[in-house]
C-alpha cells in the first residue's frame, strides 16, 4: 500500500509569518515508518521525494504516484534507500540486495520493479527513501556503512563531535543529482551542522534517528537573519529549502540522514553562516 502527499514551495518572506503549526505543516514529515505501508512526500523543492517502506506482514512494491505522471516510479527518477531497522532486502528487477542496519542502496532510473522485504517480521526492516529526477541511468550499487567515506568533524569542546558517513555521493557512487549520507553524533555532542550554512543550488531533507526515548532534537531553519525552529522526534524528517539553514541541537546525541538534490554535486558548495551572525 502506498500513500503520498505533496508539499508546495514557500518563499522566505511567507515563512517569516508562519506560526508553529504552519511551520510543521509545511516542512515536518511526521508520519514515516508505518507498518506495511509505503509513505511518500513529494516536495516541489527540486521535485524531491522523501518517504519510508516498512514491510511486516507483506512485501511492499514501489508503485508510481500521480504527481510523476509516469507508468512506473523510476521511469525518470533515481532513488536512495537506507535501512534503519532490522535486516531486510530490496529486490531490483529480480536481483536481491541485502541491507543490514544503516546500509544504503542506490537504484538508477529505468528499473521497473523495486520490492521491499523484511527478513524477520518481528524485527522488520525500516527503509528510509529519498528520490530525485534523473536524466541518465546509472548502475544499482549497495553501500554498507563500513564502505562509506568517513569524515571526522567538530570537537567535544563545541558539542559537535561527529562522524559524517558519505554513502550515496560522487566519491562512492555515480548519480545524476541525488546525494545521501548519515551523520552520527558522539556521546556528549548535540549540535549538528554548526556553523550552519545554506546552498542555493540544492535543497536538503534531514531524517532524524537514534533519538533516545523521551528526548528530542530542536531543528533550526529559515534565513540566517530570520531563523525558526521545529521540534523533532525519532524517525521524523524535515524539508530544508535552498534558502534555509538546516541545523539542530538535541537533548541527547543522535543520528541523522541527509539527502540532497539540485544543480550540482559539489558537497562543499555551501555558504557558511557565522555563528555570531545568526538571528
Amino acid at each position: 500500500m502506498t500513500k503520498y502527499s505533496s508539499r508546495y514551495a514557500s518563499s522566505p518572506e511567507a515563512v517569516k509569518k508562519y506560526d508553529t503549526q504552519q511551520l510543521r505543516d509545511e516542512f515536518l514529515i511526521d508520519d514515516l515508518m508505518k507498518e506495511d505501508e509505503i509513505v511518500l512526500v513529494y516536495s516541489h523543492y527540486d521535485r524531491y521525494i522523501a518517504g519510508s517502506a516498512v514491510p511486516v506482514k507483506n512485501d511492499l512494491t514501489l508503485e508510481t504516484i500521480d504527481p510523476l505522471k509516469a507508468p512506473y516510479f523510476l521511469e525518470r527518477r533515481e532513488i536512495g534507500i537506507i535501512n534503519v531497522g532490522g535486516s531486510g532486502s530490496v529486490l531490483v528487477e529480480g536481483k536481491s540486495f541485502e541491507l543490514g542496519f544503516k546500509d544504503a542502496l542506490y537504484i538508477g532510473s529505468g528499473n521497473k520493479e523495486v520490492i521491499f522485504k523484511s527478513n524477520d517480521n518481528t524485527n522488520p526492516a525500516k527503509f528510509y527513501i529519498n528520490s530525485a529526477p534523473a536524466h541518465t541511468s546509472y548502475p544499482t550499487v549497495k553501500v554498507s556503512l563500513a564502505e562509506a567515506n568517513k569524515l571526522e568533524l567538530g570537537t567535544m569542546e563545541t558539542a559537535n563531535h561527529r562522524t559524517v558517513n558519505q554513502m550515496i555521493i560522487g566519491s562512492v557512487v555515480t548519480t545524476c543529482q541525488l546525494q545521501m549520507g548519515m551523520t552520527e553524533l558522539r556521546t556528549g555532542s548535540v549540535w549538528n551542522t554548526m556553523p550552519a550554512h545554506v546552498h542555493d543550488r540544492r535543497m536538503e531533507v534531514y531524517f532524524y534517528l537514534d533519538i533516545p526515548e523521551n528526548q528530542a532534537v530542536c531543528h533550526f531553519m529559515g534565513q540566517p537573519q530570520e531563523t525558526r525552529h521545529i521540534w523533532i522526534n525519532n524517525h521524523q524528517a524535515v524539508i530544508s529549502p535552498p534558502w534555509s539553514i538546516h541545523s539542530g541541537s538535541g537533548t541527547s546525541n543522535y543520528t541523522f540522514i541527509w539527502g540532497m538534490a539540485g544543480e550540482n554535486l559539489d558537497y562543499g558548495d555551501m555558504d557558511v553562516c557565522k555563528i555570531t551572525d545568526l538571528r
